[in-house]
């Protein structure tokens, strides 16, 4: 999924610094992307449970998006 953003991202001139973040007990993010001085955060799921971002993400990074990509909506991140 990784390399399939970094292609789409190529191919529609997206430039973006990425990331990955991880607390010290172990709540990660997939792919922060910093783009347009804000920061993205992506976690990739193959189910479509419902997922909150962690609580220190929110906390620390206030105005910053957060999205699970899903096998249902995965397109629209790729292509």
């Amino acid at each position: 999924m990784f390399i399939e953003r970094i292609k789409k991202r190529s191919y529609k001139d997206i430039f973006a610094n990425c990331y990955f973040w991880r607390t010290w007990d172990q709540k990660e993010i997939d792919l922060v992307e910093e783009r347009g001085g804000r920061l993205f955060g992506y976690e990739i799921k193959w189910s479509n449970a419902k997922i909150k971002p962690p609580a220190e993400w929110q906390a620390t990074y206030k105005n910053a998006g957060y999205e699970v990509i899903t096998k249902d909506n995965y397109l629209n991140f790729v292509s």
